[in-house]
């Protein structure tokens, strides 16, 4: 079984990041760059499902600049055997062209079961995986965070509205996964100079997805205003009262 994991980098977790002054976007100059955590735990699953000879191929693949290889180094050095970079030329990469390349990718490659982690914790938007679903017309679990094999496919526990949700999926599937699936291995020295060695072969996004203009554009972008200061009450009635004066709890509203 073929695995491929797509990832992303992001800001670093730890960082607190900051607006340009134009209003064109975050800023990210200077700033700690890493394998966003949700594309971490996907990596590390693929990678122990092939040692546990449940796969027996993991590629990872991540799109943009040469610098976005950092990351593909990190899941090499994690015990992925394969790195692919999509190259977006100069242009910045298009969401919905970046699907669609990783889409036609995925059917050339032979992939049997594509992970992702369930969200990005830049843009939180969290629609990679059910958009991959759609474009490859294969079943999907959302928000995985337990994965049993069975014959003829795997069962998925995950996160719905109402609780738990177990979902059957049989072969080819998306998977996007919560941070619950499994916790990441660290990653000694051996592994990070044999990863800064590893080949990374680049795929042009053009050669896979048709040239289209860009779908997306940023309008703005602000910083959110500070966080009023809280108040201390000193029993349940003064807190009942301050509760009553709630604007969305006013008759009429």
């Amino acid at each position: 079984m073929h695995v491929l994991v797509f990832v992303k980098r992001v800001v670093d977790y730890n960082v607190k990041v900051r607006v340009r002054s134009d209003g064109t976007g975050v800023d990210t100059a200077g700033l700690k760059m890493s394998l966003n955590p949700f594309d971490e735990v996907a990596v590390e699953q693929a990678v122990r499902w092939r040692q546990a000879g449940v796969a027996s191929q993991v590629t990872v693949v991540a799109c943009g600049q040469p610098v976005v290889q950092d990351v593909l180094r990190t899941a090499l050095a994690m015990g992925a055997d394969r790195a692919l970079l999509l190259d977006p030329g100069s242009a910045a990469p298009d969401g919905p062209a970046v699907l669609a390349g990783l889409a036609a990718l995925v059917q050339r490659e032979g992939v049997d079961l594509l992970l992702c982690g369930k969200q990005a914790i830049d843009d939180d938007l969290g629609d990679t995986a059910p958009a991959l679903a759609a474009l490859l017309d294969w079943p999907q679990a959302l928000s995985v965070n337990r994965v049993e094999w069975t014959d003829g496919g795997l069962r998925a526990d995950c996160d719905g509205d109402l609780g738990l949700e177990q979902w059957r999926l049989p072969l080819p599937a998306v998977l996007g996964v919560d941070l619950r699936l499994c916790d990441p291995r660290p990653i000694g020295l051996p592994s990070m100079m044999k990863a800064k060695k590893a080949p990374i072969d680049t795929v042009a996004l053009a050669d896979l997805a048709a040239d289209t203009p860009a779908h997306c554009s940023v309008a703005a972008c602000t910083t959110p205003p500070a966080r009023a200061a809280g108040q201390r009450l000193a029993d349940l009635p003064q807190l009942l009262a301050q509760l009553r004066q709630l604007p969305a709890l006013q008759p009429g509203a």
